[in-house]
């Protein structure tokens, strides 16, 4: 076991490549020889078996009685369709590298508690992305591809329709929102983000949904729109400290009215040693920013210095939870 767990970057690594060639898309309509598939790619012949010769033995591609290639229903996951862009967001995370030079920093990390990438790039992670719109739009990319997944088991989880107005905070192109919406005919939203993120919000904009969503910019850290009776943050406690989260949290609460309920949506990290996706995420976080994957106890001492007080945890089908906060 502890060998495999030594080496088992190599796996996640070739997985990687493979998905960045485009391998199961070349696959799609059926069986290749590895003449066919290095032509395509432009991959050295011998090298490339080799790749696929140890995904194949993960179950991830196979080979076919005439030697060929083919999709399993593993690797046809991998299809830019489906969950191309996640998978390679997992192993380049911006696609130019850096991730894998953070990631070469860890002990760094564990040793004095500051992120790798920051100590490597001289800037924080966000604002390297910021700097580098090649690798915003790559970031974006698998982000987007991870959210389309997670959003119906999100919407699904937890009764939305007992609100009336849902503000989503840092929403971005509104997936989470749309999904909402479209299950609660009564509900109206507000897509909050900042101004070149909800200038075309193309989830909320694709849906008929009758005029039941406006898009409105500013900055979280600065002040949220009134007049929501539910305020949700996907996906956004866990990029940040806890300092910075309850500057977050003390703006959505500046909002809420006295009824009104946040909700937080992220992982939250079981008590004991049971195996969670949450907690091998905590160590990319650890490495690329100052934030964290936290427990419930975590969530709870946050929202207790926002003037907050925290309600029912609702999990979902996917590795994220709806987290309720109200008022105190």
């Amino acid at each position: 076991m502890i060998l495999n767990l030594s080496l088992g970057y190599l796996v996640s690594r070739s997985l990687h490549v493979a998905a960045g060639l485009g391998i199961a898309d070349l696959l799609s309509d059926g069986p290749k020889t590895i003449g066919q598939l290095a032509s395509s790619t432009g991959a050295h012949r011998a090298s490339l078996s080799r790749l696929l010769r140890t995904l194949a033995a993960q179950g991830v591609f196979a080979g076919d009685e005439q030697g060929r290639f083919v999709n399993t229903p593993a690797s046809a996951l991998l299809q830019r369709a489906i969950m191309r862009d996640g998978v390679l967001l997992c192993g380049e995370v911006i696609g130019d590298g850096t991730w894998w030079q953070a990631m070469g920093g860890l002990r760094q990390s564990v040793m004095t508690g500051e992120p790798a990438f920051r100590q490597q790039q001289g800037m924080e992670f966000f604002d390297y992305l910021r700097a580098h719109p090649e690798c915003s739009q790559w970031f974006d990319r698998g982000m987007a591809n991870f959210a389309a997944a997670e959003n119906p088991a999100i919407a699904e989880a937890y009764d939305y329709g007992q609100f009336r107005q849902i503000v989503d905070v840092g929403g971005g192109q509104g997936g989470l929102l749309a999904e909402v919406l479209k299950r609660h005919p009564a509900v109206r939203g507000t897509l909050f983000d900042l101004p070149e993120v909800v200038a075309d919000p193309a989830y909320l904009a694709n849906e008929p949904l009758n005029g039941r969503w406006r898009a409105a910019a500013g900055d979280f850290w600065q002040a949220v729109p009134a007049g929501g009776d539910c305020y949700v943050l996907k996906r956004i406690l866990h990029d940040w400290n806890d300092e910075q989260c309850v500057r977050i949290l003390r703006s959505c609460r500046a909002a809420m009215e006295r009824g009104s309920r946040l909700l937080v949506i992220d992982a939250v990290i079981p008590a004991g040693d049971a195996p969670h996706p949450a907690k091998v995420m905590d160590i990319l976080m650890m490495v690329l920013t100052e934030g964290r994957e936290r427990t419930r106890e975590e969530f709870q001492e946050l929202f207790e210095k926002a003037n907050l007080s925290l309600g029912s945890i609702t999990m979902t089908q996917s590795t994220l939870a709806v987290v309720e906060a109200f008022p105190a």
